[in-house]
C-alpha cells in the first residue's frame, strides 16, 4: 500500500555528515516520510548556486541520531542541486515540504542570499513546495567545523513546530520560504516572533594577509563591529534579544518601490 504520509525532503549545506542534518531529520521524522538528500561535502556559502564542477553522483548512506537510523543520499552537488536531485530523481511521489538545516550558524540580514541553507530552501520553493530554512546560532569557529557538543534540542523543537505548521496550513501569499534563526541558548520555552531582514551587514568581508596577490588568500568574514538596529523587528534584533526569529522570504525580489514612481524618476533623470 502506498504511503499516504507527507513526503519531507531534508537537506542542508553543511554536508551529509553534519549533526545538524541528523537533528533536522529527527525533528520531522514523526511528521511524515523523510527523504534525505544532502551535499557530500561542506557547502557553506553556496547560496542557490548551480556550479558545473559537480557531477551529480548520488551515494546511499545512513544518518544516525540517538539510536535512530535513516537511509539518505550523499550528492556530489550544491545544496540547491541536491534539492533538484531529490525532487526529480529520488522522490517516488510529490514532495510536500522541504526542510533545509539545521545549519551551524545563524543566517540573518542582507547576507542570506549567500547562505546555502537558504539557497536550498529557495530552490525547493521554486518547485512550488513549502520550504523551511533553519539555522542555529553558534560561535563562528564552528561554521565550517562540526562539534558534536552543540545542543540542538531547542532547534529540533522549533524545526518540528514550524514544519508542522507549513504542512498543516494553506499556501500564504508571497511567502515562499520561512527562515528560522534560533539563539544558541534557545529551549522549547523560548519565545518566537515574525521578523524582517536586517538591512545593514551582519558579517563583513575580511581579506587574508598575504605578501603577494599570487599567494593563496581567500576572502574571509567577521561580524560587523556595529551591527545595525535601526528597526527592532528584524531577525538580528530578535537574536540579540534571545528570541527565535521567523522571517518570511519571497522568490519575488522586486523592489518595493512604486513601479510608476521609478519609471517617472528614470524618465526624468535620463532626459
Amino acid at each position: 500500500m502506498a504511503d499516504s504520509r507527507p513526503l519531507i525532503l531534508v537537506t542542508n549545506d553543511d554536508g551529509i555528515t553534519s549533526p545538524g542534518l541528523a537533528a533536522a531529520v529527527a525533528a520531522v521524522d514523526s511528521l511524515g516520510e523523510v527523504l534525505i538528500v544532502a551535499p557530500r561535502k561542506q557547502q557553506t556559502g553556496a547560496g542557490r548556486s548551480m556550479p558545473h564542477h559537480h557531477d551529480g553522483r548520488l551515494f546511499q548512506t545512513t544518518i544516525s541520531r540517538n539510536g535512530s537510523t535513516w537511509i539518505g543520499y550523499s550528492a556530489d552537488a550544491s545544496p540547491a542541486q541536491a534539492v533538484q536531485h531529490g525532487i526529480l530523481e529520488v522522490a517516488a511521489r510529490p514532495v510536500s515540504l522541504i526542510v533545509s538545516g539545521i545549519n551551524f550558524g545563524e543566517n540573518v540580514g542582507i547576507g542570506v542570499t549567500i547562505s546555502g541553507t537558504v539557497g536550498a530552501a529557495l530552490e525547493g520553493a521554486a518547485f512550488g513546495i513549502p520550504s523551511l530554512a533553519v539555522s542555529l546560532q553558534v560561535d563562528p569557529s564552528l561554521h565550517m567545523n562540526f562539534d558534536d557538543t552543540v545542543d540542538f534540542s531547542g532547534a529540533v523543537h522549533f524545526t518540528r513546530m514550524f514544519a508542522a505548521s507549513l504542512l498543516n496550513s494553506k499556501p500564504m501569499l508571497d511567502v515562499d520560504v520561512l527562515k528560522v534563526d534560533i539563539p544558541a541558548s534557545a529551549t522549547s520555552d523560548t519565545p518566537w516572533e515574525v521578523t524582517r531582514l536586517e538591512r545593514s551587514p551582519y558579517y563583513i568581508p575580511k581579506p587574508t594577509a598575504r605578501e603577494s596577490l599570487e599567494d593563496r588568500g581567500r576572502i574571509g568574514y567577521e561580524m560587523a563591529p556595529n551591527v545595525g538596529f535601526e528597526r527592532p523587528d528584524t531577525d538580528v534584533a530578535a537574536l540579540f534579544r534571545g528570541v527565535v526569529s521567523v522571517t518570511p522570504l519571497s522568490l519575488d525580489m522586486t523592489s518595493r518601490i512604486s513601479l510608476d514612481e521609478l519609471g517617472g524618476l528614470l524618465k526624468t533623470t535620463s532626459s
